[in-house]
């Protein structure tokens, strides 16, 4: 009996002790469920000091309306190092401030950059025309081979195809422009539904922002300058471009100059200078006559990369009004100024774009 005894005692002891401490336990399990009426908010996770953040986290407000402005002078050559100050923005007439502005230096880090190839490989291009855009294309992505950038390749003739969805990798790069084959059957050109289709892969698949700066986002097409077939019109491509900040570069290759008559001593305006693909969302066309088109895209690359942003926030009633609102930005006397976009729409689409 007293062995029984004193084996009974140690146990009563440790219930007498453990039954507090399963009760202040329960009582911290279950007090969250008792008090639903204040709940408890976890804190917002935020990165610890000194780590970097992955370069797609979006760092500015998606209200921020921003518009890209190359400066040149007199001469056509590029002004750089213009400060804030220099630059008055307007929108519908109404000067704004300005809540952030970003320069672009030769002497500083290269700005950010979200390009996408688009290449006509339709039956119109000649296969001379193939070898030398492949070198070149390899040329301009050397010119831009030291900035942060992300690539991707699309190929139109009769149909558009992904050829390299988005890469940093320059090899990658190389090795589609190399895999380049024209389409010597091709009936159609559908031109704008491929810049479409490169405006819909930089916003679903582009950050917007690296390193707390902005990214360049464009499109360059490289084409015989004869559109046809399109499924989409050049208006609509125009919007969706400028609503997506993506401005869009053109390089019509010589096989258009050749339907020329001999006595056209410049080149007539392509199809796609006439709707103003090029012009009217901040980029450029231009046109390959010589037979090494290196030194041209190697300047088209540096445009590509230079620029000014500046950004404001509309007023609160503006951006989810369903209107479109003008934008234009003034600089210094003597200077031609060229923005990336004329405008913005109201009504949340820049927010749903960037998602």
């Amino acid at each position: 009996m007293n062995i029984r005894f004193s084996h009974r005692k140690p146990r009563r002891a440790a219930i007498l002790i453990l039954a507090p401490l399963l009760l202040i336990a329960q009582g911290l399990i279950s007090s969250p469920a008792q008090d639903a009426s204040n709940p408890v908010q976890r804190p917002r996770r935020v990165l610890p000091p000194h780590t970097q953040e992955p370069y797609d986290v979006l760092r500015i407000d998606t209200d921020l309306v921003a518009v890209d402005v190359t400066a040149s002078d007199l001469q056509g050559a590029p002004v750089r190092n213009l400060r804030k100050e220099d630059f008055k923005l307007y929108a519908d007439g109404i000067e704004q401030p300005v809540s952030f502005f970003q320069v672009e230096r030769r002497t500083g880090p290269p700005r950010p950059l979200a390009l996408v190839f688009a290449l006509d490989i339709s039956g119109s291009m000649t296969p001379e025309e193939m070898v030398r855009l492949r070198f070149a294309l390899q040329a301009f992505s050397d010119k831009i081979a030291d900035q942060q950038a992300v690539y991707a390749v699309i190929a139109f003739g009769m149909n558009v195809k992904t050829l390299q969805k988005f890469t940093s990798d320059p090899k990658a790069l190389d090795r589609t422009f190399e895999k380049l084959a024209r389409e010597p059957n091709g009936l159609s050109t559908h031109t704008y539904d491929a810049v479409d289709d490169a405006i819909r892969m930089v916003v679903r698949h582009a950050p917007r922002t690296r390193d707390r700066r902005l990214i360049k986002r464009a499109v360059l097409v490289v084409t015989d300058g004869f559109p046809v077939g399109d499924t989409v019109s050049p208006q609509t491509v125009i919007e969706r471009a400028n609503a997506a900040n993506v401005s869009v570069y053109v390089v019509t290759l010589p096989s258009y100059s050749r339907v020329l008559t001999a006595s056209t001593q410049a080149a007539l305006p392509t199809p796609l200078d006439v709707t103003g693909l090029a012009e009217l969302t901040g980029g450029r066309s231009v046109y390959a006559n010589d037979k090494d088109y290196g030194p041209l895209f190697r300047s088209l690359a540096e445009e590509v990369t230079s620029a000014y942003v500046l950004a404001f926030y509309p007023a609160e009633e503006k951006r989810r009004d369903g209107q479109f609102h003008s934008i234009k930005v003034e600089g210094p006397p003597g200077l031609t100024l060229r923005q990336s976009r004329p405008g913005y729409q109201g009504g949340g689409k820049n927010r749903r774009q960037e998602q």
